[in-house]
């Protein structure tokens, strides 16, 4: 009998595993295709990573805003973030409410 319940156990596991799984596979993919066209850097030193991250980070708190209905406090709460630090980042990357509706 316990072993069947370890095996159940192990089965949920895994079920939920499976969708980050398939979405790390999703993002790899399209971030190779990212790179490829970013890392043309001319010569200089790469910014691939901050770029890319700058990207990503972007976004996600465009996203956020939209599923919140641009209320701020909610998007940080969708994003697990303080809504102080939301808005220091908004900022810092140049998201304006009304830029994006």
């Amino acid at each position: 009998m316990r072993s069947k319940k370890q095996n159940n156990k192990a089965l949920v596991v895994k079920v939920k595993e499976a969708p980050y799984a398939a979405v790390e596979e999703i993002l790899e993919k399209k971030l190779e295709d990212i790179a490829t066209v970013l890392s043309a850097s001319g010569g200089r030193k790469s910014k691939l990573y901050e770029e890319v991250m700058t990207m990503v980070e972007k976004g996600l708190f465009k996203i956020a805003l939209r599923r919140s209905n641009y209320v701020k406090s909610a998007a940080a709460t969708f994003l697990g973030i303080s809504r102080n630090t939301f808005t220091d980042k908004m900022a810092k990357l140049g998201i304006n409410c009304e830029k994006i509706k």
